[in-house]
């Protein structure tokens, strides 16, 4: 493994802090029952909104960043920019207290466009470092280094919980995630020179201009593709599902069954363990079955789980079903990313995983805002983990009809 895959899945590992410990598993459950309240599902409204809101404002802006990232030549200046304003953001949720809504409200907006927003150019730089005979498992190897930076970081979340300083947990995950960022920063490759051959403009408002009108070029070619369009139409279905889990998981679970901060990490790291066996289980394989495969086995899965969890009623059920999950919760997500790199043109990374990134973040956008009308409506949380299942079912009805995702065949010999 060169520095530079190292460095691209430290991030992983680094980001990942934040993706555990304030996106999925502590800070919903503290924002959604201690700031908001809950007793009505009024913090799962509240959260809903916040994650609704800050992935809409990423998937619009995605695809143009992409663009000008590509045309421009600043990806990795883009990478730092939103990756520091993610940190600042999360290091803020110091100060927050019991009533602080809209505040609070504000500062997951911001963080989640920050950490969203720098996945855009992190996903870009795959291609650019391995091989695409590799591509499959550098990518099941970022998201396997990303599970043991969330058991790192849960580890360390419920040492500061069991000790009393709730509050300190938001600046441990800043230092963390800033400390093992810093590889990337420095080995990933530079931005390169920029050359506008579309145009002469030489301002950063010029080169924004023209990456903006290169972007909605690769937008209309992309939709012209029968395959990538119902591909896309799949990701965007299923993800949704994917995405309405990670957020709303852990409310269910202290909501619904009681459980307790000490235990939503036990659970957690669990998972968390269980996802990296999967996902560095599944690495080869996808590359030797093709992702198309893996992506409808984890799908299947997903479904079932899905189902299970709306008639659960103890924590240790729960646990089983969230263990179960854990297993294809990094492998779908490493499938997705690996067969859409087989549909990306050599040199258009940045602004390919811009569209990518747009049809992701989207799909982050209608799943929490069904499951917290639902919620807020039945008073009841059952109905909502149901209608996740049937993003999972529809997506796995598209995404069979799409040609590709077939194993490199030479991927076989190594």
């Amino acid at each position: 493994m060169n520095k530079k895959v190292l460095s691209w899945c430290l991030f992983d590992f680094a980001n990942s802090s934040y993706s555990a410990v304030i996106a999925a598993v502590i800070f919903p459950v503290y924002y959604a029952n201690v700031i908001v309240g809950n007793e009505t599902g009024l913090g799962d409204l509240w959260w809903g909104r916040a994650i609704a809101l800050s992935m809409a404002a990423v998937a619009l802006s995605s695809p143009f960043l992409g663009g000008i990232a590509d045309y421009a030549k600043v990806r990795k200046k883009l990478l730092i920019f939103y990756t520091l304003l993610c940190i600042a953001s999360v290091a803020s949720f110091y100060f927050l207290h019991k009533g602080m809504v809209l505040e609070g409200f504000i500062l997951i907006v911001l963080a989640n466009i920050g950490m969203e927003g720098g996945l855009v150019f992190y996903n870009s730089f795959l291609p650019e470092i391995s091989e695409t005979t590799h591509q499959g498992r550098v990518s099941a190897w970022g998201f396997g280094v990303g599970y043991a930076g969330s058991i790192i970081s849960l580890l360390l979340a419920l040492f500061l919980i069991k000790k009393g300083f709730m509050s300190m947990t938001w600046p441990m995950v800043a230092l963390f995630f800033g400390i093992f960022s810093l590889p990337a920063f420095v080995f990933l490759p530079k931005d390169k020179q920029g050359d506008f051959v579309m145009g002469t403009s030489s301002t950063l408002c010029g080169a924004a201009m023209d990456g903006l009108r290169y972007a909605w070029k690769t937008l209309k070619k992309i939709w012209a593709n029968k395959e990538q369009r119902k591909f896309l139409m799949a990701y965007l279905i299923y993800e949704d599902g994917v995405n309405t889990v990670i957020v709303f998981s852990s409310i269910f679970a202290a909501t619904t069954l009681q459980f307790k901060p000490e235990e939503l990490i036990g659970m957690y790291l669990i998972v968390q363990a269980t996802a990296l066996i999967g996902a560095f289980l599944m690495a080869k394989p996808i590359d030797y079955w093709g992702p198309k495969k893996v992506v409808i086995l984890s799908l299947v899965m997903w479904i079932a789980v899905s189902i299970a969890a709306f008639f659960v009623q103890t924590k240790t059920q729960f646990f089983i079903i969230a263990s179960i999950a854990g297993l294809g919760l990094g492998t779908v997500q490493a499938a997705t990313r690996a067969f859409y790199t087989q549909f990306i043109p050599d040199g258009k990374e940045s602004e390919y995983f811009g569209v990518y990134s747009l049809v992701g973040k989207s799909s982050a956008i209608l799943g929490p805002l069904v499951f917290g009308y639902l919620s807020s409506t039945f008073g009841s949380q059952r109905p909502a983990v149901l209608s996740v299942a049937l993003f999972f079912l529809t997506g796995l009805i598209i995404v069979q009809t799409v040609r590709g995702g077939m194993p490199n065949v030479s991927s076989r010999t190594d």
